[in-house]
């Protein structure tokens, strides 16, 4: 375990008052043809920490965040550090019913909404379950406080956030990650990506996920850099129209817009003047025929795969500017712990795939009032991920697939990614998920394929024969269905459990 000297400061409030001591003057966000200087960003912040006193918001109170991305989501994840009180973002792609739930097994106190998903909370039950719901429009964020409030006491073990985990397996758990958690891992992410106060980071994935949060918008920030903040997707083209025009050093995204970006005919102009030095992946697994072509497309640019995990703050490791390995997502992060081990927890040797375990401070408090689901995922200080994978000799992990999504067929383990891996390089295949079905009694491997958006059909025959080359017997897929889009997360995750379901 550290020790709390290696922190210069206790919570995420603190750490912005030392960087606008620093960087007082420079922009902080660009946001459409807006800019907050760090002064302003302070300024904002201590404002509607006021407010939130004013109406009964004190530390340790839960206040949820469904907001897209905007200046006013930064300002109220700083004003409650500032306060003391608990952030617990939620996914704006969730319906009523959905966030109903989270509010209730939060304990929510208050609510801050943007504008544009008043519908969306209308419907819900939020009214009943929350003492107070603030607009981005009711005035809150404009209050103005002459007698500005002390900051609360907070402790580096106290929690922060309270980030809901998207159910992968049953009902969402809130992985709770106190002040320690987040600025250990935006220490080390600044560190091993090499983020510096010049750099410009491009925020356009929703900032309620925790990769967003923390190593996209956080990040940045503590290093004295400039985020510039692009509020929905659509059009798609305006995240390189802005990353061009505002000079963006580092590109934080996820596979399917590498995807996109990789078979994108992009203007000349673009691929001339864009000042990426680095793009950075993570939230879900790159296809190999992606790396290659950004590395083709992007010769001044390194892509940085990366993987994480809620529970983890969420970043575990990611490969480095001076050293990258194609299907491996990196070194642990400086600081942390990996290890592969079997079912009893004991190490295996190098290239034996296991468990993936994770040890270090940004391993979460616990899942918020679920002890026993806490007790099961950390042992010993050791975060078990669920993930299967296996490292080589110089400590570069490869994630292998989820424990969860492992096929035992007929006693035999097999690893649904490394067939999913050949399907996506057969022409006309833009992804596919494999997962388990019992047909007369025995698990077999069936494939789910969404096709590219100019392709109408593919010849199963011709991929069958391309995959007995390829793959095992035992591991060809006993069906193959083509299905117009595959369901995903908000990050683009293709979500095997809503397959099996279906």
């Amino acid at each position: 375990m550290s020790s709390s000297s290696e922190y210069e400061v206790e919570s995420l409030y603190k750490f912005l008052v030392n960087t606008v001591a620093k960087y007082g003057n420079k922009t902080a966000i660009f946001i459409g043809d807006d800019k907050v200087s760090y002064s302003q960003l302070i300024y904002k912040v201590d404002n509607f920490a006021s407010y939130l006193n004013s109406i009964g918001i004190v530390a340790q109170d839960r206040v949820a965040l469904y907001m897209k991305n905007s200046v006013e989501f930064i300002v109220a994840i700083f004003a409650l550090s500032k306060i003391g009180a608990i952030s617990v973002p939620i996914n704006t792609f969730l319906k009523s019913n959905e966030i109903d739930y989270i509010i209730q097994n939060s304990g929510a106190k208050a609510m801050i909404v943007s504008d544009s998903f008043a519908d969306t909370i209308n419907e819900s039950n939020v009214d009943k379950l929350c003492e107070h719901i603030i607009y981005t429009n009711s005035g809150a964020f404009d209050f103005v406080d002459n007698e500005e409030i002390k900051p609360y006491n907070v402790s580096l073990d106290d929690c922060a956030v309270i980030i809901y985990t998207s159910g992968t397996t049953g009902k969402p758990k809130g992985a709770m990650l106190s002040n320690k958690n987040i600025l250990s891992n935006i220490k080390s992410g600044a560190k091993d990506i090499q983020v510096t106060s010049k750099d410009r980071t491009i925020v356009f994935l929703p900032m309620f996920h925790s990769f967003t949060l923390s190593i996209a918008t956080l990040l940045p920030l503590y290093v004295g850099g400039s985020l510039v903040v692009i509020s929905s997707i659509h059009p798609f083209s305006n995240i390189f129209k802005q990353t061009l025009l505002k000079r963006v050093t580092i590109f934080m995204g996820v596979p399917d817009v590498y995807n996109a970006l990789a078979k994108a005919k992009l203007p000349w102009y673009f691929m001339w003047f864009n000042s990426i030095r680095i793009f950075v992946s993570g939230a879900a697994p790159l296809q190999s025929k992606t790396i290659e072509a950004m590395n083709q497309k992007f010769k001044r640019a390194k892509l940085l795969e990366g993987y994480g995990l809620s529970e983890a703050s969420p970043a575990v490791a990611i490969n480095r500017l001076d050293k990258q390995k194609a299907g491996s997502v990196g070194i642990a992060l400086s600081g942390y712990s990996i290890k592969i081990v079997d079912e009893n927890l004991d190490e295996l040797p190098v290239g034996k795939v296991g468990e993936i375990i994770v040890q270090g401070d940004n391993v979460m408090m616990g899942y918020w009032q679920n002890p026993q689901a806490s007790s099961q995922a950390i042992i010993n200080g050791w975060l078990l991920t669920g993930d299967m994978g296996y490292m080589d000799s110089e400590g570069f992990l490869y994630i292998v697939d989820r424990k969860k999504d492992l096929i035992i067929s007929k006693g035999i383990n097999i690893y649904p990614r490394e067939i999913e891996e050949y399907i996506d390089k057969f022409d006309g295949v833009k992804v596919s998920a494999v997962i388990g079905e019992i047909l007369d009694g025995i698990e077999y491997p069936v494939a789910y394929i969404e096709l590219e958006d100019d392709i109408k059909d593919i010849d199963i025959s011709q991929l069958k024969i391309y995959l007995k080359d390829k793959i095992a017997n035992y591991k060809m897929p006993k069906r193959f269905h083509i299905v117009e889009q595959l369901p995903r997360n908000a990050t683009g995750k293709v979500l095997k459990r809503l397959l099996k379901q279906q």
